[in-house]
């Protein structure tokens, strides 16, 4: 059994306009810009990512916003949800903040003891922010939501498959354990995490396969201390059959991929080294950083890429 996963690392989704979507994520959300580059493989379109002050794994929440993208379409083989962690007491906050920002699909409600509040982000995104004692990592508050009210980071992701039993068993080789099952939701979760701890599968067995477009998640990550720890994560899933990616420089972090039995891209991302690496931490996601193979084409991208604040 791995052994080595700490919980979630980040959550990677698509969109259409990158303005909207920063827009949301800072002003509506209160996140904080952590850095503004993009997309190795295709870098005439950006990667945006919003969390905590520094970007700490478990909290960041990272976008490709195509211009032309068509709607992605719910289905099985996908992460349907991505949760944020708030503190106790707070969803009456969020929920005047989020009607007033005009966000769709308003809905409270209580899933294993827990208090929610569902929402939709711009391209119809699955989100929800959930009620948490005692979360006591540190959140971000210099986009004016207050520390009594701020995100902690993720507390979990939901995954909507047609069959649960092979994902199950890979998230328990992962170092998950079921926690609980409740309406047809089984909550897998990590021992000694991050704080973004639990995966929830959702089985739908008659529903039809997701189309990747805005609003869908392309990946999630999850996080190891170091390309050491990474290594040895590799090895094991390879030795178990999976077909898994080389290491990637991602600049930030190093990644490895896979694909689920179920249909939903994993990630294997290290905590190290940072989104520190390149900027000052007061000035996170200010300058548009390039990776260096795309450098040269800084002044096309400049004048290509739209404006965001």
């Amino acid at each position: 059994m791995i052994t080595q996963i700490r919980g979630l690392h980040h959550v990677t989704s698509m969109a259409a306009s990158a303005s909207t979507n920063n827009k949301f994520f800072t002003d509506t959300l209160g996140l904080r810009r952590v850095k503004k580059t993009v997309n190795f493989d295709a870098p005439d379109v950006y990667h945006l990512y919003y969390g905590d002050e520094v970007g700490t794994p478990g909290s960041v929440m990272t976008y490709f916003p195509f211009p032309h993208i068509a709607q992605g379409r719910p289905g099985t083989g996908e992460v349907g949800t991505t949760v944020f962690s708030v503190p106790e007491g707070s969803l009456g906050y969020w929920t005047d903040r989020l009607t007033k920002a005009g966000a769709d699909g308003l809905k409270a409600d209580d899933a294993f003891g827990e208090k929610r509040l569902h929402f939709a982000g711009p391209d119809g995104d699955g989100f929800a922010l959930v009620e948490v004692r005692d979360d006591n990592r540190a959140p971000w508050i210099g986009n004016g939501v207050g520390a009594e009210e701020a995100i902690r980071g993720f507390h979990s992701a939901s995954m909507r498959l047609r069959d649960e039993g092979s994902t199950a068993e890979l998230l328990k080789f992962m170092g998950y354990e079921q926690v609980d099952a409740s309406d047809g939701v089984t909550r897998f979760g990590i021992a000694g995490g991050n704080g973004a701890d639990f995966i929830d599968v959702e089985t739908m067995p008659n529903i039809s396969s997701a189309r990747l477009g805005a609003g869908s998640v392309h990946h999630i990550a999850f996080a190891v201390d170091n390309r050491a720890k990474q290594l040895e994560v590799r090895k094991a899933l390879m030795d178990t059959g999976y077909q898994v990616t080389p290491v990637i420089d991602r600049d930030y972090f190093w990644a490895i991929y896979f694909r689920t039995p179920g249909g939903v891209l994993f990630e294997i991302a290290t905590n190290e080294p940072g989104f520190d690496r390149d900027e000052d931490t007061a000035h996170l996601g200010e300058a548009l950083k390039l990776p260096t193979q795309h450098e040269h084409l800084r002044k096309a991208l400049e004048e290509h890429l739209e404006p965001i604040a």
